[in-house]
């Protein structure tokens, strides 16, 4: 059962599958293969799956030198050294380059958690998105993962991932299968406020709209794994009918989910717009729910912007 697998363990399952089925598929790690779940491959396939050791710059630019020569290679390691460590190497080496490489950032935002600041990468999406020729997707719940590693595998080019290790919260059935990778999903029809929610704030935004409901308040909600290319049309239509919008997002406001939205709301269809994520902090040590409420990202947080946006109207 999907529902029931850690999301790492999704994708090495969809790794393993790949490498038996395509010569072309390669996994590059970082030396944190046991922490990504993958370190069995490199014992069963060592001529596919590379550890380059504690070197992810390296690791960056063998994937990209593979890519150059067919080959679709898969890099892994946490967040930050996914993005922040490697920027140079994404740029230049990979998207420059125009090199099909997939990156695999793990735990990100406050996923992270006894990891702590250092560790809690609140910035990844922001320092990828304006790099030109990336894709940049987080998963919402493992049956959409394991639908959309498929397109992404099958896309020409490069592509950012931003994985939740753990068991994510369920928010689809098992055996749907109705998802694009360029295409947000309305997950919920409403007239009051429009939440665009992304990866583990999906499931938040969905107790928040039980809650508003509560109040008399009806919330759309637009479920947005990939932040770019964003997915304008389906973000405007909604907009267009609730004219107030709410983005949730385990993430800095600025640079991601936000930003891109309001990007989209300022040129095309100027809309009251409030935010739930971290505002201007660093990250810390502590589980989820602590987290959260430090952060301010709970569903009741949501209700309050909700609300503030609906207001404003």
């Amino acid at each position: 059962m999907l529902k029931e697998k850690l999301m790492k363990e999704v994708f090495t399952d969809f790794i393993k599958e790949n490498i038996l089925a395509d010569e072309r598929i390669i996994i590059v790690d970082a030396d944190l293969s046991k922490c990504i779940g993958s370190n069995p491959l490199e014992k069963d396939f060592p001529d596919r799956a590379i550890n380059v050791g504690i070197s992810e710059q390296n690791m960056a630019s063998v994937a990209a030198g593979l890519a150059s020569y067919g080959f679709i290679p898969f890099i892994t390691s946490f967040g930050p050294f996914a993005t922040r460590r490697i920027c140079d190497q994404i740029m230049i080496s990979i998207c420059y380059a125009q090199q099909n490489v997939k990156i695999v950032g793990t735990d990100p935002g406050i996923s992270a958690e006894l990891n702590g600041g250092t560790h809690m990468a609140l910035e990844d999406i922001g320092v990828l998105r304006s790099i030109p020729h990336i894709v940049i997707y987080e998963p919402t719940d493992n049956v959409e993962f394991a639908a959309m590693l498929p397109q992404i595998r099958d896309h020409n080019g490069p592509v950012y991932i931003r994985m939740f290790r753990k068991c994510p919260p369920v928010v689809y059935k098992e055996g749907d299968t109705d998802f694009n990778l360029f295409k947000a999903k309305v997950y919920r029809e409403g007239k009051d406020v429009t939440l665009v929610a992304t990866g583990l704030m999906v499931s938040t935004a969905i107790e928040a709209a039980k809650q508003l409901e509560e109040d008399g308040i009806s919330a759309e909600i637009i479920v947005c794994p990939t932040i770019k290319p964003i997915d304008s049309e389906t973000i405007i239509a909604s907009a267009r009918k609730t004219r107030a919008v709410v983005t949730c997002e385990n993430h800095n406001v600025m640079g991601a989910l936000r930003s891109a939205v309001a990007e989209v709301l300022c040129e095309q269809c100027p809309t009251v717009l409030q935010s739930v994520g971290v505002k201007e902090q660093f990250g810390e040590v502590g589980k989820m729910p602590y987290l959260r409420k430090v952060f301010h990202m709970e569903a009741a947080d949501i209700v309050v912007a909700a609300k503030k946006a609906i207001g404003l109207k």
